[in-house]
């Protein structure tokens, strides 16, 4: 499964599932097809999910995953400038954040809004790229 932060210049894109907690925010995620290149993933499932076109996908760390039996594969993938709309399928929302929204973000400093808990790969991914 690749988890996608998703960065355009000072900023990071974060989307919503309608199964998440109320006010929880993430990374992007999908899993990859066979015979597809983990950057191929990334760009795909971008483009998917949200929109948007990858420039460069930067492998970040991985995470065991028992649900179901799968590797997590934590990436920074840079994006060209354009809309980020939510595929209403996967996605319900997507938000763009700055570096000090998102250090506010994993922090739990923004009012109804919070990065998901440190055992998630996806909190890495924001907390890495918001300290810079």
């Amino acid at each position: 499964v690749a988890i996608m932060l998703a960065v355009n210049g000072e900023r990071c894109l974060v989307g919503r599932q309608a199964r998440f907690p109320k006010g929880m925010w993430s990374a992007l995620a999908g899993f990859m097809e066979p015979g597809e290149s983990i950057e191929e993933a990334a760009a795909r499932e971008l483009m998917e999910e949200a929109g948007l076109v990858a420039t460069k996908v930067i492998y970040h760390s991985s995470q065991p995953w028992p649900y179901p039996s799968s590797l997590m594969i934590g990436l920074i993938a840079e994006v060209a400038d354009g809309e980020a709309t939510p595929d209403q399928t996967e996605l319900e929302a997507v938000r763009w954040f700055t570096r000090a929204e998102a250090r506010d973000l994993v922090a739990g400093k923004i009012e109804g809004a919070f990065a998901p808990p440190p055992s998630a790969i996806a909190h890495h991914l924001i907390k890495t790229w918001s300290e810079g």
